[in-house]
Formats: structure tokens, C-alpha cells, sequence
């Protein structure tokens, strides 16, 4: 048993099928000896102890799901996710955020001392810096339903979807920590920037390629999954034992150009009035 593997480790995977970010996060985790229990709507790409076809729109069906892991889990990845259109901005905010929240509680359930929880954000809700008043009320929200019912309620703050879910999930995050850092469960996210999975084209579809690559600026290019699996998986791994409440950008240095001027936000925001 070593830091960098996950040899005798139990790991559940939401969104671990396809080809996407967990996809390939299940294909590194198989690598590192992780004993892997995946739930999506896809088949994951290698072979896992357990795969689960559950609807995350379902709390019920994926509470159940996470019952039949049962047993000790020593670490969960909600990877799990929806661009935006051409969903409704509830249902996005509810697989973005809403089922993100319940797997996480209903996993932790099954943690003890060690575990460790990692999601996927986006340099797109980059905006939780600002708006922690606004979401506050849904964080405070405590069950599924609830949450629903107030973004049902409140379509003018969840315009978009997208962005909005990504910023929850940061504060989340960040909130969580605290809370499960009593039981000895750490809590983190990564904030990919463009990364080239199969949602991307409902990205460019709804923002443009060329507003996609200006986020992309940092390394010059879109990252590949596996570019993402890698810090996820690490976040999660015994290496970061005193790593929690943290919001990692993955975006190849996009976000460090903005906010120290290397990059003109300005011009593009002119270019969108």
C-alpha cells in the first residue's frame, strides 16, 4: 500500500462510463488497483467490481444504488455532469448539484476515518467568488427535493444551468469540508477548463468554438480527460491526506492570465455586450 496507488481501496465512480472525465478516471483508478463501483447511465470502459445503470435525476433509485455497494468505501468521485442546453437549467442544476450533494451524503455514509470525496466544476463557475449570498439559500436547502423546489422557484438565478451548478459546487465544497472534516473526510473539486470530452459539442453549440478556446488560452490548447483524471485522482489519493475544502483549477493557467491581467477579460466581455 503505497501513497500514489489505491491498492485496497473501494471507490465509487458517478459518471464513470463513456469516454468522458470519469471514464477516464475509472481507466487510471483499474491502473492504481482501486476496486471501482461505478453508477451512470454508460457502461464504464474497462472492467469494475460493480456498474450500476441509475438515473441521478432519481435520489431514491440512486440511494439504493449506493446501498447495494454497501461496505466500506474509501473514496468517492462525482464526475457526473450536464452542459447545460439542451437540458432544462433544473435538471442541470439538479445532476450538476442537486444528486452531486446526495451521492456525496449518501457515500459518506459508508466512510470512515480517511475517506475522501472529489467532484468535477469548472473555470466556469469561477463566479462563486461574488454570489455566496445567492446560493446561500440552496446550500442551506437539505434534501434533494428541497434543493429542487428552490431552483424551480428561482429560474432567474440558475439561468444557464451551467455556470450556476459550477459555482454551487465550489461552495459546497468549501462548506463540506468543514462539516465532514469532523469525521475525518476530506472534501474537494477540480475546475477544468475546455477539455475535450463528448459534451464538448453541446458547448460550442450553445457558447461558440471561439469563446471555448479564448477560455482554453493558458496552455494554448483544450486538455484531454485523462488530463483531468490525473489531479482528481490525486485529490483523492493518500498523497493529499491534509488537502480539503479546496477548488483546484485544472485550466492550464487560464484563470492565473485573467486575474493577473494576461489575459484581456475586458475585450471579451465588450465583444458579448
Amino acid at each position: 500500500m503505497g501513497l500514489w496507488d489505491y491498492e485496497g481501496m473501494r471507490v465509487v465512480v458517478t459518471g464513470g462510463g463513456g469516454s468522458g472525465m470519469g471514464a477516464a478516471a475509472v481507466t487510471e483508478l483499474a491502473k492504481l488497483g482501486a476496486e471501482i463501483h461505478v453508477i451512470d447511465r454508460k457502461e464504464p470502459p474497462v472492467e469494475v467490481a460493480s456498474y450500476q445503470n441509475s438515473d441521478l435525476l432519481d435520489p431514491e433509485a440512486t440511494s439504493a444504488a449506493i446501498a447495494k455497494i454497501g461496505g466500506t468505501v474509501d473514496a468517492l468521485f462525482n464526475c457526473a455532469g450536464l452542459p447545460g442546453p439542451p437540458f432544462s437549467d433544473v435538471d442541470t442544476m439538479s445532476v450538476n448539484f442537486l444528486a452531486m450533494r446526495h451521492v456525496a451524503e449518501e457515500t459518506a455514509k459508508l466512510m470512515t476515518k480517511g475517506g475522501a470525496i472529489a467532484s468535477i466544476s469548472s473555470t466556469a463557475g469561477a463566479g462563486y467568488i461574488m454570489n455566496l449570498e445567492k446560493w446561500r439559500p440552496l446550500l442551506d436547502t437539505k434534501t434533494y427535493a428541497e434543493g429542487r423546489a428552490w431552483c424551480e422557484a428561482h429560474p432567474a438565478e440558475i439561468e444557464g444551468g451551467y455556470a450556476p451548478s459550477k459555482e454551487v459546487v465550489i461552495l459546497w465544497t468549501m462548506k463540506a469540508a468543514w462539516d465532514l472534516q469532523k469525521r475525518g473526510i476530506r472534501v474537494n473539486c477540480i475546475s477544468p477548463g475546455p477539455t475535450q470530452t463528448p459534451m464538448m459539442g453541446d458547448f460550442e453549440t450553445a457558447s461558440g468554438a471561439d469563446m471555448i478556446d479564448f477560455f482554453a488560452q493558458g496552455a494554448g490548447r483544450r486538455s484531454t480527460p485523462e488530463e483531468q483524471a490525473y489531479p482528481i485522482i490525486f485529490l483523492n489519493s493518500r498523497a493529499a491526506s491534509y488537502v480539503s475544502g479546496e477548488n483546484f483549477n485544472t485550466d492550464g493557467g487560464t484563470m492565473a492570465a485573467i486575474f493577473t491581467g494576461n489575459i484581456d477579460i475586458a475585450a471579451l466581455l465588450e465583444g458579448l455586450a
